[in-house]
């Protein structure tokens, strides 16, 4: 019997949500689309999300593709790549509508899956979905089924191997010595085997000397770092003494910190930002908003800006924190108040900053691990001149239903990034919000 090679992968509304290219990313293999997941993705077409532009454009390069087709057709998707075809509501022997006792989306699409198991039946059918209990319906019903795995990390813990901060004890005691003396010692100059990365933190110690230091990538060098103060922010540890450099840093372009609930990443971000305020023309702070509950914003009572209220409000919770660290008649109260009215200042959802330009502009993104890949490239490739950009996120504390800790946006740039010289990220592990919020990261 020959050697099944040639699958036949049929996806869910769930992975073109995820990376509306995801049709490109299966190699020579084919692609089947259900009908209903067309449907569904035309409920997503309007809209500001990230998750409405993917249904939009995958909506475009499925038209685009289909001239002078039929979608019942096997349609080329592309150099050196399989084919597609929208398999339409087609009776099988198998139904999931009347095993599981439910006309739903969810199991149609399994129809359109067993649809093609019956149809093809000498070439391999893979159901390919985020969602993980359509997965195990699949299986039940015998239908192969996986995650989607392009962009995921495997097999590592991101906040822990990428970190590009390490303490490392019986260091040479002359280099030590030398950053005391210097400041600075260059590469060659240090006798011990060390390679360290591009933009990278680290702690030397030797018995009881010790000092915070930063390969810097762009000269080569070792450099001694002392803690920094911003607007009246002070770094409460060595990793937050890291995260502010790298965030008033003009060398690097781009942060990523990673940390657990409490440990300042949003605080550091917001302190940097505006200590580097002269430089820039705006400060964005925008998060994605995700659905409580998994409900959209349209069930919360009153005008858009109520509904996002919600979401928006540990962004200002921070702003008023360093305000606080001011009286009502300081210059900076006041400058933080007009950057505000101004808009200088903007605190907004991350989707209201689609479409514009992100030039001249401090560009922080909170809760970074609800991003998909795709929507973390989209950000970044946004990027004009004089702009750097900042996300914060813990990649282990996901809200969104399809994201997981390897799947995650955040995790995806962490490893993907780590070593690039326009690149640098700190893992914050110690919490420093309050005794209580540590008992809960720890314990809870």
């Amino acid at each position: 019997m020959a050697k099944k090679t040639k699958k036949i992968f049929v996806l869910d509304t769930s992975v073109i949500i995820f990376d509306h290219d995801a049709i490109k990313n299966f190699q020579l293999h084919d692609i089947t689309i259900p009908i209903v997941v067309l449907e569904e993705l035309d409920n997503f077409k309007k809209g500001h999300d990230l998750k409405n532009f993917a249904a939009r454009e995958f909506s475009r390069f499925v038209d685009k593709q289909s001239e002078g087709h039929s979608l019942q057709e096997w349609i080329p998707i592309g150099k050196n790549k399989g084919h597609f075809t929208i398999v339409m509501n087609m009776p099988t022997l198998t139904d999931a509508i009347a095993e599981f006792g439910e006309d739903k989306a969810d199991h149609r699409i399994l129809n359109a899956a067993i649809y093609m198991m019956e149809q093809h039946p000498e070439r391999d059918v893979v159901l390919v979905s985020k969602d993980i209990n359509l997965r195990i319906k699949a299986k039940s019903l015998g239908v192969k089924s996986e995650d989607y795995e392009t962009g995921k990390i495997k097999g590592l813990e991101p906040d822990k191997k990428a970190i590009t901060k390490g303490v490392i004890d019986n260091f040479h005691e002359e280099t030590i010595n030398k950053l005391y003396e210097n400041e600075e010692v260059s590469l060659d100059e240090i006798k011990a085997d060390f390679n360290p990365e591009s933009n990278a933190y680290y702690i030397l110690k030797n018995g009881q000397k010790s000092v915070l230091t930063y390969f810097e990538a762009e000269s080569q060098k070792l450099v001694k770092l002392c803690k920094e103060n911003a607007f009246k922010i002070k770094p409460k540890n060595a990793e937050q003494a890291f995260a502010l450099h790298a965030l008033m840093n003009d060398k690097v372009k781009l942060v990523t910190i990673q940390g657990v609930a409490g440990t300042g990443k949003t605080l550091l971000s917001l302190a940097g930002a505006l200590e580097q305020r002269r430089h820039y023309h705006q400060i964005f702070l925008a998060r994605p908003v995700v659905p409580l509950g998994n409900k959209d914003i349209g069930y919360l009572p009153g005008d858009v800006k109520s509904k996002l209220n919600p979401y928006m409000e540990p962004l200002w919770d921070n702003l008023k924190f360093i305000k606080s660290q001011y009286r009502i008649q300081d210059k900076e109260y006041k400058q933080i108040e007009e950057m505000v009215s101004q808009e200088k200042l903007l605190v907004t959802p991350l989707a209201y900053i689609r479409g514009r330009s992100l030039s001249n502009i401090f560009f922080i993104i909170d809760e970074a691990q609800n991003l998909t890949p795709h929507e973390v490239k989209t950000i970044i490739s946004r990027a004009g001149d004089n702009t750097k950009i900042i996300f914060t996120g813990d990649v282990f504390q996901i809200d969104t239903p399809y994201l997981d800790a390897e799947s995650n946006g955040l995790a995806y740039l962490i490893d993907r990034l780590k070593g690039n010289n326009l690149y640098a990220h700190i893992t914050l592990e110690k919490g420093e919000r309050s005794e209580l919020a540590n008992l809960a990261n720890e314990f809870l």
